[in-house]
């Protein structure tokens, strides 16, 4: 076998270099076909909701660009981040900063959340007294 001459070295260097290493594919695919932070948020009035019909529905995807029908989409990814995903703690984020009083009524209002955040299945549902307080003690994510 003849030793390399200093051109076939270079030319060789120069080839591993810009092909770069051989496991890594040129351009990255996402590991999965579907977002991994995609939400379908409802509200309606009644107590339960399989036993409510939906009177407003807006989606949240809060992968890659924040976008969906939401009326303030980057804020209700915001507030879910902020909360780590934990929508227990989302139903109850703000507790009436706003200083706005509420009735005592009784006309409850149910809000589900399903889809997937950080590629967990999300089944959730709250339901808050009436409207008025799912305004003052949700987060702005459940204003819609």
């Amino acid at each position: 076998m003849q030793p390399m001459t200093r051109w076939a070295m270079t030319g060789a260097l120069l080839t591993a270099t810009l092909a770069g290493p051989l496991s890594e594919p040129a351009h990255s695919a996402p590991a999965s076909l579907y977002a991994p932070s995609s939400l379908v948020m409802t509200t309606g009035h009644g107590e339960k909701a399989a036993i409510t019909a939906p009177e407003r529905a807006v989606t949240v995807n809060c992968a890659y660009t924040t976008t969906g029908t939401h009326p303030d989409p980057r804020q209700a990814c915001a507030d879910l981040d902020r909360v780590n995903g934990d929508l227990d703690r989302l139903a109850t984020l703000r507790g009436n900063e706003t200083g706005r009083p509420c009735t005592k009524e009784y006309r409850p209002i149910v809000v589900t959340v399903e889809g997937v955040w950080r590629g967990t299945r999300v089944n959730y549902e709250h339901t808050f007294a009436n409207p008025c307080i799912k305004q003052t003690q949700g987060a702005s994510a459940f204003a819609f």
